[in-house]
């Protein structure tokens, strides 16, 4: 199911150590994934550059990786619509029923209830 070769969004990538926006990126660049932070606030997430929006990153994302509050990602997933983005990955906490009914609805896959560091192995 988690393939080294796609590209993972982690959406919300902090530089804050306690957030799992620094922790789920950390973890996948470790493991030598293809991960890029996603986050408006920041610059570089360990020496990495951050690109504002989804739609900054001018590749192919396969998978978009929601660290952050439900509350906050309708207009991410709206964007993820528009690119053709194939799977949503909501980390435990990030994901909520409006969240999961708009998958539903515009047929995007989703992971939900399931951390990507320990499902990446």
């Amino acid at each position: 199911m988690i393939d080294p070769k796609l590209t993972y969004a982690v959406v919300w990538a902090s530089n804050n150590t306690e957030k799992y926006g620094y922790k789920v990126f950390k973890d996948l660049t470790e493991k030598w994934f293809n991960a890029i932070a996603i986050n408006p606030n920041e610059e570089k997430v360990l020496w990495k550059k951050v690109y504002p929006t989804l739609s900054e990153f001018k590749w192919k994302i396969d998978v978009a990786i929601f660290v952050l509050s439900p509350k906050f990602s309708l207009p991410v997933l709206e964007e993820v619509k528009k690119l053709w983005i194939k799977t949503v990955w909501f980390q435990p906490w990030a994901e909520s029923n409006e969240n999961i009914q708009f998958c539903i609805k515009n047929k995007i896959e989703y992971i939900a209830n399931a951390c990507i560091m320990i499902k990446s192995g």
